[in-house]
């Protein structure tokens, strides 16, 4: 079954702040963890309520997020959205930890590099 994945990003990184973010890595996996489909989107200002609306309008099934504030956690799990929040750590070797079942929310993810 195929799952949509958001992350907003900032650099390379998952963004710290969901509100603050202008950059969202969209991304599609296969029911064997492939990612099949992947685009990156830039939103024309940082807007929480605009992230929440995109999410909804892509038909994104999970968000993986840094902080996030109450108010639109609770709205996205209303909408039945999963939010893994507080997840800290390079875009790739989050995605791989996703895709491979092994990411948690709280999962704090550097890796080493030069």
């Amino acid at each position: 079954m195929e799952q949509r994945v958001l992350i907003p990003l900032y650099n390379d990184q998952v963004a710290p702040r969901f509100d603050l973010a202008t950059e969202v890595h969209i991304f599609s996996m296969a029911g064997d963890g492939r990612r099949i489909e992947e685009k990156t989107v830039v939103l024309p200002r940082a807007s929480a309520e605009q992230l929440c609306h995109l999410i909804l309008t892509e038909k994104i099934q999970t968000v993986i997020c840094g902080g996030i504030e109450d108010e639109y956690y609770k709205y996205l799990k209303w909408k039945n959205v999963s939010v893994l929040d507080d997840v800290i750590g390079f875009y790739d070797t989050v995605v791989d930890r996703f895709c491979s079942g092994t990411l948690e929310a709280g999962n704090i993810l550097f890796d080493q590099r030069d």
